[in-house]
């Protein structure tokens, strides 16, 4: 009796000691909303859509203590379509993220798939955060080219300096491609955060064909909270270089989130996109004019209204034009509309 009590105790101390070091977590969003979609003379589409506030997901993500002040972690997260009940991206189960990393004093190295050192700017400096109608990649380009990193590089390898360094951050990224055109990327972020203000610039590369052709981009952001606005602004240029052909994609955002009460936020934003270099292209352009406002019920739950409007300039090629996501054709010349009213939840 006395050593199955002894047993007992040590497996409870064993147990309490893991639980104390080790923890996972699952968590996920749902999203949902009536959207209404209207591509210049083209029949409207009106559907129930995802992703009108935050993307839909589920995820698990752990960490364990090592001591020392090490630490590992995992993190695997699955893209979700609660409209139609479906899970994944394609064959990608993991598709959002897959990663595994180790964390200290030195910074942090993660391994697998991940967000690139760009796109993590792009949302940082985006009212909209990247997600819904009123998403800055709308209108994001890849000029032609193989290039597959623009969001998430597969195998990648990144290192993030420590957050002890007074407000400076960054975000060095390598993805070797294995051996696959338009996947082989190298990228980095610089920046610094601190007393309202959010400041950051970056570069990134991708190899698309065996001449080594490359797609590369450049971008600056900054925001500052004066607490009763936050304003941002962010410029990018998408540059692809082909068979000695050059062609061009520059972005001007700039945009605005607006507190309301203790529970509402107001989101603006407009965007500029001038593309250059070859027949296609030459015309393509466009602006967008992007409102919306959220009204949180909980800390989990929210409320939300979108509406956005791209403007494409005379272009005789219409596959060059823009066209807001989840509609079917293109808007060459003409204008593309959507509004949609939604709730998101999350766990």
């Amino acid at each position: 009796m006395k050593k199955s009590l002894i047993v007992a105790a040590v497996l409870s101390t064993i147990a309490g000691a893991a639980a104390a070091q080790s923890s996972v977590t699952l968590f996920g969003v749902v999203d949902l909303n009536a959207r209404y979609l209207k591509n210049g003379s083209l029949e409207a589409t009106k559907q129930l859509a995802s992703d009108g506030l935050t993307t839909n997901r589920l995820g698990f993500r752990g960490v364990e203590d090592l001591g020392g002040g090490l630490k590992a972690g995992f993190w695997l997260e699955s893209a979700l379509s609660p409209d139609t009940g479906t899970a994944g991206v394609g064959t990608r189960f993991w598709h959002r993220r897959s990663t595994v990393s180790l964390e200290g004093g030195f910074g942090e190295v993660r391994l697998g798939r991940d967000f690139t050192p760009m796109y993590n700017s792009i949302s940082s400096f985006d009212p909209f955060s990247d997600t819904g109608l009123g998403a800055y990649s709308s209108q994001r380009s890849t000029l032609g080219t193989s290039a597959d990193t623009q969001t998430r590089s597969d195998n990648q390898v990144s290192y993030f300096l420590p957050k002890n360094l007074g407000g400076i951050y960054g975000q060095l990224s390598l993805a070797p491609g294995e051996n696959t055109f338009g996947k082989n990327y190298a990228g980095v972020r610089v920046g610094f955060e601190g007393r309202g203000l959010n400041v950051s610039g970056t570069y990134g590369e991708t190899k698309v064909n065996a001449a080594e052709d490359k797609f590369t981009v450049m971008g600056l952001g900054a925001s500052y909270d004066f607490k009763v606005v936050k304003a941002m602004v962010s410029v990018a240029q998408y540059k692809a270089k082909v068979a000695s052909v050059t062609s061009k994609q520059q972005s001007i955002l700039a945009g605005a989130t607006v507190p309301v009460g203790s529970a509402g936020l107001i989101r603006a934003s407009f965007q500029n996109t001038n593309q250059s270099g070859t027949t296609a292209l030459e015309g393509a352009d466009s602006d967008k004019l992007s409102l919306g406002y959220v009204h949180n019920l909980s800390k989990r739950t929210a409320l939300y209204a979108n509406v956005a409007q791209i403007s494409n300039k005379s272009d005789a090629n219409g596959s060059a034009a823009f066209s807001l996501s989840g509609s079917s054709g293109s808007a060459a010349g003409t204008k593309s509309k959507g509004f949609d009213v939604g709730v998101r939840h999350s766990f």
